[in-house]
């Protein structure tokens, strides 16, 4: 009841409200664009929130990513150009469908999906989020440091096909987050003279311009995308009958279940829950014949599928500050700029912000439904408008964003520079979610790393005697050796001519 009432106090005293559906039409119109993903849509608007109070910055942020989950599917369906990663799977039958005449009902039931989907996590999110948290009171400082390392080497095992290339982006996270003050002794660090390094590199800097800045640059020597025509443009949301809704319970039951469990593991996501709730869904279906000649069962999963992810995320990012998405990072740098720490001690200092966000998260996913009905026509409109419009706008949208927190040139410069090491890393295959990990959590592990020293006099082995820590570093271990391991086998299979193994996550 406690919490109840923190949310009804947080919704009615606070523009969180009006902060959670302004996120979802932001986050609908940012998916609706190709190449647009939850996360750049986030960190588009991260500035903004940059003076704003906790609780509605950081529901405007989570409830973009909710926005940006269905805005997906929209040019997925009509034009089979997934505006986001996870709509990827939603384009195989929702454009079939779309040919048939069908697009109306395919994008109802992606809506009413991903409605179902987000209120099945965020339900999850309420149930697991304390509970873990209360875990990690356990923690002492080598367990904080060994915490840290399994993180980093979970994310750089699991989001990208080369494990050499995710531990590389970690250590280039780290390598940034040591750029400013030292955090036992004081010392200014790789400042070369520069007041501006010495508070280190504001983490909203590089996720701007990793993200969004990056993608720009890898958008402007791409073709136009393709557009909508007058047939498209005239689409209406059509609902789901009574009987296509008894229809479509399986399948999404089957994309939350799949929802729920990827949305808790670092590094898969969205996108590989949307296509495993596909598969499954097909498994499962009285009518598998359908799928991939526009099945609405095979809308109804991958969309129920991620937008479950869209919640559970959340939950390994507010119980241990572990993200495991590059959204999910993106908002926890949200809450490190209002200076909340996730963890155990979220919950005790500052629970009117914990479930205000929850409460935020509810007012969101019930909006999407009306929200996803209006917002249709401007973001089909927005499709077409010409590229280099769009582009040029977003480049305004981030400049002045980023311009009004400090007032300051030296960010802009910032942020470029960090939009080339984007753009570099993404020609060379490099994950961006170890680099944001390592730059996020390079603090925790440096300082808990050293404190654990100086509390024995320098024995490393207080590493190996606490139980915690030594479980989280034998997890991390068996992380690196199996992906060093599925590495070697495919580089194997290549060497013989043999599949090499496919499916990897996009940066």
């Amino acid at each position: 009841m406690e919490g109840l009432s923190y949310a009804w106090q947080a919704l009615t005293t606070t523009p969180a409200v009006f902060a959670a559906m302004g996120g979802v039409v932001w986050g609908i119109l940012g998916g609706a664009l190709p190449g647009i993903s939850p996360s750049i849509a986030m960190a588009l608007l991260l500035p903004f929130t940059y003076t704003m109070d906790p609780i509605p910055a950081i529901v405007m942020l989570a409830s973009t990513y909710v926005g940006a989950e269905y805005g997906g599917s929209i040019p997925a369906i009509l034009i089979r150009t997934p505006g986001t990663n996870a709509a990827a799977a939603t384009a195989i039958d929702g454009y079939e469908m779309q040919k048939q005449g069908r697009g109306g009902e395919a994008l109802g039931i992606s809506l009413v999906s991903g409605v179902i989907g987000g209120l099945i996590g965020l339900f999850f999110l309420v149930a697991l989020t304390k509970p873990l948290a209360q875990v990690a009171l356990l923690f002492t400082p080598p367990a904080y440091f060994a915490l840290g390392i399994l993180g980093l080497s979970v994310i750089a095992s699991l989001s990208s096909g080369s494990l050499i290339k995710g531990l590389m982006a970690g250590i280039i996270g780290l390598m940034i987050a040591a750029i400013g003050t030292d955090p036992i002794s004081g010392v200014s660090r790789f400042t070369y003279g520069s007041p501006e390094l010495m508070n280190g590199v504001p983490f909203i800097l590089v996720m701007v311009g990793v993200f969004a800045v990056s993608e720009l640059l890898v958008q402007a020597g791409k073709p136009e995308w393709n557009k909508a025509g007058e047939g498209e443009v005239q689409t209406r949301i059509k609902l789901p009958s009574l009987a296509m809704l008894k229809r479509l319970r399986k399948p999404q039951m089957i994309g939350s279940a799949i929802g729920l469990f990827e949305g808790c593991m670092p590094g898969a996501g969205g996108s590989i829950a949307a296509f495993m709730s596909y598969n499954e869904a097909r498994r499962w279906s009285k009518h598998p014949e359908e799928f991939g000649k526009g099945s609405p069962e095979a809308v109804a999963a991958p969309e129920c599928a991620n937008n479950t992810v869209a919640g559970t995320a959340l939950v390994p990012m507010l119980s241990f500050g572990i993200p495991g998405s590059n959204s999910t990072a993106i908002l926890l740098g949200g809450l490190l700029i209002h200076g909340l720490q996730p963890g155990p001690l979220l919950f005790e200092k500052h629970p009117d912000f914990v479930y205000g966000l929850f409460g935020g998260l509810l007012v969101a996913n019930a909006s999407l439904f009306f929200i996803g009905m209006l917002v249709l026509t401007p973001a089909i409109w927005l499709v077409n408008r010409p590229k280099p419009y769009l582009m040029a706008a977003i480049y305004a949208l981030i400049f002045s964003g980023i311009y009004s927190i400090d007032h300051s040139l030296f960010d802009l410069y910032l942020v470029l520079l960090a939009g080339a090491v984007g753009y570099v890393m993404r020609l060379c295959g490099f994950p961006f979610l170890p680099l944001v990990l390592g730059l996020v959590l390079g603090y925790m592990i440096e300082a808990n790393y050293r404190r654990s020293l100086l509390l024995t006099g320098g024995d490393h082995m207080v590493f190996l005697q606490d139980p915690v820590a030594l479980g989280l570093l034998i997890t991390a271990l068996v992380f690196v050796v199996g992906s060093a391991w599925r590495d070697i086998r495919s580089a194997r299979r290549k060497a013989t001519g043999g599949d090499g193994e496919g499916g990897e996550v996009r940066p």
